[in-house]
């Protein structure tokens, strides 16, 4: 358990809440001095399911964050179940990344029936992730790789242990002082080969980090933790979930079926390579995820040495051309370089003017001139080079060659790298290489289609005007590129309203509506196929009885296509449905007894 002593704590389902200083000063008035072997010394916090205090071994003198299950809970067999559940997760579990357990027990001291479930468990000075990016906003990407790192080895022993966490968030992460990420509540926690105690459809965890089947009611499994931390690191690195809504319902309907921005549309300066890995652990079905905790660790490891090796071949790398000057070779050559150079120059000279004084052969006077022997010492430098560039590569080192040309972003590198690294490995090896360059290549074609926008983004019409115009476009560009089609059109159309049907912008608009044509043609095949399918499966899940999976169904479609005109008929049908079935009121219910 951690608090900060300058920073309120984050409220987490039995977990805590915010303390100010004064709140801290009055809380230190405690129902009980002591807790079998912990004298009390003040509330760190509170939550759903338990209280937390600082309290202090009477034999030891060692601090504990000390857990107690409220006495009205505790009157419940399901909330003492669950508590115990939390503790057996615990025991399973020793980590340096993972709080320890110190013990646990029923304390019977106060008298009459009233029994205290309470355990002791490890006290940590520092705050949770969610203070830390309530303070900074976003954190640089390589310190989110670091504590992405370390909640990866956190849940590698958990799932070796047999627990799947099931609420991984940043309030349920505690980060030390020296660095070190903690995880932390395990009152959600799934152990396996124990009772079952989740009714059957029930829905655990926290919305705007829930897995797609959990928020659809089934069991969860490791890579529901990994779609967990998926979304923290999207809220490490952007500021905010992948999902929001206004009720947990909205959300949950998201998870299972929206479609989020890249973290890169939002901060533009972080890798590719992590931006893919957050996606891939966001990915709907949970076979397209990571395997495991262990996999992904070492995807998360390799991109700082990635962006390295990139920036390095970024300042050692040119292009050849052509043949390269004696000018051009001595700016490159580095001072070592020009002092051996200008050494060799000035022994052969000198050997140069003692030769001219014996009689040589017309070949060994060509051998003994110094031109000649700059000539050749520079063509033997060329030929090094070209040698050098023709070496043979790893298709591994192909691909990565390609990937780093892919981060320079202009369309000369990314020609480059179809041209001369990714088409080369398809045609080698197609089955292990066009699954992993398919969406470098579309992102290419879709650049080299847009020439024209770039063509006329640079177009002199005034500063101003053009470089907003180029920008809008751009926007459009990357709203496709990510299949948001429908945003895309709508930003094309917006963009044309504003523009003047004058001469000067004819070509501009005469390029736009090619654009819109092309999309709507997209736009319709996609939006048909995907919407006669759903409306099916609604349908048909009407006529089981299944009113609940057919509402959010029907609910989807409303959320996804409500602006889009080319669902018109499927939205109304979906609107329609809805005002026939409305929604049964909400009920509280207890959470997993």
């Amino acid at each position: 358990m951690s608090t900060d002593r300058t920073t309120p704590v984050e409220p987490t389902e039995g977990g805590t809440v915010p303390v100010t200083p004064r709140e801290h000063e009055s809380s230190s008035s405690v129902p009980h001095k002591q807790i079998g072997p912990y004298t009390i010394e003040h509330k760190i916090g509170a939550g759903g399911m338990g209280t937390v205090y600082l309290g202090t071994h009477v034999e030891t003198g060692e601090q504990a964050a000390v857990k107690v299950l409220p006495s009205m809970l505790a009157r419940e067999p399901g909330f003492v179940a669950r508590f115990n559940r939390e503790i057996d997760a615990l025991k399973k579990l020793s980590h340096p990344n993972v709080v320890q357990l110190y013990e646990s027990g029923v304390d019977n001291s106060s008298g009459g029936d009233l029994s205290i479930y309470y355990y002791a468990m490890e006290y940590v000075e520092g705050e949770t992730l969610t203070s830390r990016i309530k303070r900074t906003k976003r954190i640089p990407w390589r310190e989110t790789i670091d504590i992405a790192v370390q909640i990866c080895a956190a849940l590698k022993s958990a799932h070796n242990a047999g627990v799947i966490h099931r609420d991984l968030k940043p309030s349920n992460l505690l980060l030390a002082r020296d660095g070190t990420v903690k995880l932390t509540d395990f009152g959600v926690a799934q152990v396996f080969a124990t009772n079952k105690l989740t009714l059957t459809g029930g829905v655990i965890g926290t919305a705007e980090y829930m897995a797609p089947e959990q928020a659809e009611g089934k069991r969860a499994n490791k890579q529901s933790d990994l779609y967990a931390l998926g979304a923290v690191m999207y809220v490490m690195i952007t500021g905010r979930p992948p999902f929001t809504g206004k009720a947990a319902i909205d959300i949950a309907t998201k998870q299972k079926t929206g479609l989020f921005d890249s973290p890169r549309m939002i901060v533009p300066e972080i890798p590719y390579w992590l931006d893919e890995v957050i996606c891939k652990c966001l990915e709907k079905k949970p076979d397209d995820r990571y395997p495991d905790a262990y996999v992904l660790s070492r995807r998360l490891e390799e991109i700082p040495r990635k962006v390295d090796l990139a920036s390095a071949s970024n300042t050692a790398t040119f292009e050849i051309d052509a043949p390269p000057d004696a000018e051009t070779l001595a700016a490159d050559a580095t001072p070592g370089e020009r002092e051996v150079g200008a050494t060799l120059m000035r022994d052969l000279m000198r050997a140069q003017l003692e030769q001219e004084k014996t009689p040589t052969s017309t070949v060994a006077q060509l051998l003994d001139s110094v031109w000649v022997l700059a000539g050749l010492l520079l063509l033997l430098i060329v030929g090094g080079v070209v040698w050098f560039s023709q070496t043979q590569l790893t298709d591994q080192e192909k691909f990565d060659a390609g990937e780093a040309l892919m981060q320079k972003g202009d369309r000369a590198s990314m020609r480059k790298a179809r041209d001369e690294y990714f088409k080369p490995l398809v045609e080698e090896d197609a089955e292990t290489w066009e699954p992993k360059v398919a969406d470098y290549l579309r992102q290419i074609e879709l650049a080299e289609e847009s020439r024209g926008f770039d063509r006329l983004s640079l177009r002199p019409l005034n500063q101003q005007s053009s470089s907003e115009i180029a920008r809008i476009i751009r926007r459009a560009r990357r709203e496709r590129e990510i299949g948001e089609l429908s945003r895309a059109l709508q930003t094309l159309r917006s963009l044309k309203t504003l523009l003047p049907e004058t001469d000067v912008y004819l070509d501009f608009r005469l390029e736009i509506d090619e654009r819109i044509d092309e999309i709507n043609r997209e736009l319709t095949t996609n939006s048909r196929e995907v919407l006669n399918q759903a409306v099916e499966r609604a349908e048909s899940m009407t006529e089981a009885g299944q009113i609940e999976d057919a509402r959010y169904v029907w609910l989807s479609i409303v959320d996804l296509y409500d602006t889009d005109p080319h669902a018109t008929e499927a939205v109304a049908q979906a609107k329609q449905w809805l005002e026939e079935h409305p929604a049964p009121a909400s009920s509280e219910t207890e959470p997993d007894e």
